[in-house]
C-alpha cells in the first residue's frame, strides 16, 4: 500500500493530511503553526501522523505543501535586498502604477511600496521598441559598472524589467549573463523568463515580488526536502501547491516562488471543486475560513475560476486596487480579513469593528492563554456556546471561557452598553455579515447569482460560520466535509502536476499574425512537455490554450478557451465566438459592432488527476443520530436572541444515512459545524454533513 501527504501552513495551524492510494486509510492531523521555523510544525505533524497509525516510512510515494511563508515574507517585507534594473526613464513606473485609487475620496490613501525602494531601482542606457527593433544597443561595460555599484550597495537580489523586453529579450539575458559574472550568488529574476507579457508597471511588480523571496524559497523548501529524508526518514517526492491549483516540483518552485503566494487557499477550493462534484453539485461556493482570513471562491461546472493577476499585501481593509499587482495565474477568489483570530474593537466612532488584523498563532486569541487580551472571533464563537472549551482540538488546547468573556466585556460590551452575550454576537454576526458580504460581490462581479451556489465548508473555523453566511446570502445548502479543518491539505492531493506558460502578442483578429501565434504557441507547448517530461511519461501531458482578449481601446482582458484547431485555421470567427461566449457570462452583454483583440496567449501544460479514494460506508434507511448524541449545551440561538439547550454530536460516530434536524453542533477534532437555527441535516455516504436550509419568509 503507498500513501500520499499533503501538508499547509496557515497563519495559526499547521494541517496534515494523510491518504492511502486504495483509499482504506484517511487521517489527519493539526498542530499550531511554528512562525519562525514553520518546517518544525510540518515535521512534527507528519512524524505525529505516521507514528499514530503505524505507517512505514517506505510506503509514503509524495508529500504535496502549501504554505504562507511567501505571502507573509512579502506582507512583512522579510525578503532580500532587493534592486530593480529597468530601461532609462521607466525607474518610476514600478510605484507610479495605474490610475486606479481604492477609494477615490480618501485624501490620505496608503498604497504599499515597491519591495525596491528608489534608491534601490536603476536605469540602463538601452531601448528595445514594440516591434522588435533595436532603437539604443545595451552597452556592456554599463552593467558592469551597474554591477559594481549593486556590489556596493550591499543588493542581494535583482529583478530585470527591461522595456518591451516581452518583444525581444536579447538585452535582458545579455544583461543577466553579466551580472551573473560580476556579481556570483546573486538570486535573479528576468521578466522574459517568468512573465513576457505586455505592461511594464505590473510586470516588474511581479518580477520584485520574485526575486524578493527567492532565497527564502530555495534556503526553506532544499530545507524541507532534506529534513523529510533526514528526521523523518522519508523517501518520497515532494511537490508544492502552485496559486493556479496545480502543483510543480521543487526545481521549479525555487525559480518561480511568486507562482506559491496562493498555495493554501488554493487547496480549499480544489477540495470543494472535487467533492462537490462527487455529490453531484458542480457549481459550489468555496468557504474557507482559517484562524487568520476568510476566503471565497466560485466554482463552475466542477472547476475553479482562474485570473491571470491578483494582488498581495492589500494595504487597505483587503480592497482592490490597494496592493502589490502580481501577473501570475491563480485560483479567483476574494479573501477577506476575518478569521478565528480576527480582532474586535470599538473605534473612535464608537462602531464595533472586527479584523483585518489578527492576534495569530502567538498570542493568539484571549481564550487560548497564551497572553493575548483582545477579543477576537474565536472568543465570541466559545462565548456563544458555539464552542467547547474542552474539545477544541480534541481537547489538546484547552480554552479559557474566563479569559474570552473578560476580552469581550472591557473591549467591547461595556464600551457599547450591551451585555456579554449581545456582545458576542455582535462580533460573530459581523463576521457573518462581512464575509457574506464579500462573497456576494465576488459573483456579481462574476456575472453570477450568489444564491444559486451552495456552500462548501472548510478551514477551522469555517463550519462554525458557514450556516451564518448561507443564511445571509440565501444560499440553499451547506455542505460539511469530514476533516474541513484541513481540507486545504486534501485538496492538495487532488491537484495535478501543471505548469503555466504565457507570451503577449498583441493584434487584431481582423488582422492578426497568426503565423506568429502558431509559433509562440508552439513554443510554449513545446517547453510545457519539456518540464512536466522530467517527471511524467510525454504521453500523459495535457495541453490547453487560452487568450486574453478584449474589445479594441478596453483596459482589461478576458480570460478566453481557444480550440487549437481555430489558430490552426486562422478562424478569427471561431475565436470572436469564444471571446463573446466568455463576456457574456461575465458581463451580461456582448458589443457586436466592436473590433476584438488578442493580448496575451496561454499554454497550460499539465498531467493527469491523481485519483482521490476515500473511505465510504453504505447509507442506512434506519439510521439514526441517536447514539452520537454526546450531551446538551446552552448555544445563542438569534431567533430566540437567548442561549438554550442545544443537542450535541459527535462528529465520527454519526452514521451514514442519519437525518437530524437543527438547531445542533456537531464536533469533531479540527473544527466544529454550528447549525443555530431550523434546518435539515443528514448524513452521506463519505461523511459529509449536508445541511439544507429553512426557507425563509420574505
Amino acid at each position: 500500500m503507498r500513501f500520499r501527504i499533503g501538508a499547509d501552513i496557515g497563519g495559526t495551524f499547521t494541517d496534515i493530511v494523510l491518504v492511502s492510494d486504495d483509499g482504506s486509510v484517511f487521517a489527519f492531523g493539526k498542530v499550531l503553526t511554528t512562525p519562525l521555523q514553520p518546517d518544525d510544525a510540518v515535521i512534527a505533524g507528519i512524524g505525529g501522523l505516521l507514528d499514530a497509525r503505524g505507517i512505514d516510512r517506505a510506503q509514503v510515494a509524495t508529500v504535496v505543501h502549501g504554505t504562507t511563508l511567501f505571502t507573509n515574507a512579502l506582507i512583512e517585507r522579510k525578503g532580500a535586498t532587493t534592486a530593480l534594473v529597468t530601461t532609462r526613464g521607466f525607474r518610476d513606473a514600478v510605484e507610479i502604477g495605474r490610475e486606479h485609487r481604492y477609494d477615490i475620496y480618501d485624501l490620505r490613501m496608503r498604497r504599499p511600496a515597491p519591495l525596491a525602494p528608489r534608491r534601490h531601482r536603476y536605469e540602463l542606457d538601452e531601448r528595445i521598441l514594440a516591434d522588435g527593433t533595436v532603437r539604443t544597443p545595451l552597452d556592456a561595460a554599463e552593467v558592469r559598472a551597474l554591477a559594481a555599484r549593486l556590489r556596493a550597495e550591499g543588493i542581494e537580489a535583482v529583478g530585470l524589467s527591461l522595456i518591451n523586453a516581452y518583444v525581444d529579450d536579447r538585452h535582458e539575458r545579455r544583461a543577466a549573463e553579466i551580472l551573473r559574472a560580476e556579481m556570483p550568488g546573486v538570486a535573479l529574476t528576468l521578466s522574459s523568463e517568468l512573465v513576457p507579457e505586455i505592461g511594464e508597471h505590473v510586470r516588474s511588480s511581479t518580477v520584485l515580488a520574485n526575486v524578493y523571496v527567492k532565497r527564502i524559497a530555495e534556503t526553506y523548501l532544499g530545507r524541507l526536502r532534506d529534513r523529510l529524508a533526514d528526521d523523518l526518514g522519508l523517501d518520497a517526492g515532494l511537490y508544492v501547491m502552485q496559486s493556479d491549483g496545480g502543483i510543480c516540483e521543487i526545481g521549479t518552485a525555487v525559480e518561480a516562488p511568486v507562482r506559491l503566494v496562493e498555495s493554501g487557499p488554493a487547496g480549499g477550493a480544489l477540495a470543494a471543486a472535487h467533492f462537490g462534484a462527487a455529490l453531484g453539485h458542480d457549481d459550489v461556493l468555496a468557504f474557507d475560513m482559517g484562524g487568520t482570513t476568510a476566503k471565497a471562491c466560485l466554482v463552475a461546472d466542477a472547476r475553479p475560476l482562474i485570473a491571470s493577476e491578483f494582488e498581495v499585501d492589500r494595504q487597505y481593509l483587503f480592497k482592490k486596487h490597494s496592493g502589490l499587482p502580481v501577473k501570475v495565474p491563480v485560483i479567483e477568489m476574494i479573501e477577506i480579513g476575518t478569521g478565528g483570530g480576527s480582532v474586535a474593537r470599538v473605534d473612535d466612532l464608537g462602531r464595533l469593528r472586527v479584523g483585518p488584523d489578527s492576534a495569530g498563532a502567538a498570542p493568539g486569541p484571549a481564550c487560548y492563554g497564551q497572553g493575548g487580551a483582545e477579543p477576537t472571533v474565536t472568543d465570541a464563537d466559545l462565548v456563544l456556546g458555539y464552542l467547547d472549551p474542552g474539545f477544541f482540538l480534541g481537547g489538546d488546547l484547552a480554552l479559557n471561557r474566563a479569559a474570552a468573556e473578560t476580552a469581550i466585556r472591557t473591549r467591547v460590551a461595556e464600551p457599547l452598553g450591551l451585555s456579554l452575550t449581545e456582545a458576542a454576537w455582535g462580533i460573530h454576526q459581523l463576521a457573518n455579515e462581512s464575509m457574506a458580504s464579500a462573497a456576494r460581490i465576488h459573483a456579481i462581479e462574476r456575472g453570477r447569482t450568489i444564491a444559486d451556489f451552495p456552500v462548501f465548508a472548510t478551514g477551522g473555523a469555517g463550519p462554525v460560520h458557514a450556516f451564518g453566511v448561507a443564511s445571509i446570502l440565501r444560499c440553499p445548502r451547506v455542505i460539511c466535509p469530514l476533516g474541513a479543518g484541513v481540507m486545504s491539505a486534501l485538496g492538495f492531493l487532488t491537484a495535478p502536476l501543471s505548469v503555466n506558460f504565457a507570451k503577449s502578442l498583441p493584434g487584431r483578429l481582423d488582422s492578426l499574425d497568426w503565423a506568429g501565434a502558431r509559433r509562440v504557441i508552439a513554443g510554449m507547448e513545446a517547453e510545457g512537455r519539456e518540464v512536466l517530461g522530467r517527471t511524467l511519461d510525454p504521453a500523459e501531458v495535457t495541453l490547453s490554450l487560452f487568450a486574453d482578449m478584449r474589445y479594441v481601446k478596453q483596459g482589461f482582458e478576458v480570460r478566453v478557451p481557444v480550440d487549437r484547431a481555430a489558430v490552426a485555421a486562422g478562424r478569427a470567427d471561431a475565436l470572436r465566438r469564444s471571446f463573446e461566449k466568455a463576456y457574456r457570462a461575465i458581463y451580461g452583454h456582448v458589443m457586436s459592432g466592436n473590433p476584438v483583440e488578442v493580448v496575451s496567449w496561454r499554454v497550460v501544460a499539465s498531467g493527469p488527476k491523481p485519483a482521490m479514494h476515500l473511505p465510504t460506508r453504505p447509507e442506512r434507511a434506519d439510521a439514526t443520530p441517536d447514539a452520537a448524541l454526546k450531551g446538551h449545551r446552552p448555544i445563542f440561538l438569534p431567533a430566540a436572541k437567548a442561549l438554550a439547550d442545544t443537542p450535541v454530536y459527535d462528529r465520527y460516530a454519526l452514521p451514514a444515512g442519519a437525518r437530524f434536524d437543527g438547531p445542533a453542533v456537531i464536533e469533531e477534532r479540527e473544527s466544529t459545524v454550528v447549525v443555530n437555527a431550523a434546518a435539515s441535516i443528514r448524513v452521506d455516504a463519505q461523511a459529509n454533513l449536508v445541511i439544507d436550509l429553512a426557507p425563509r419568509d420574505g
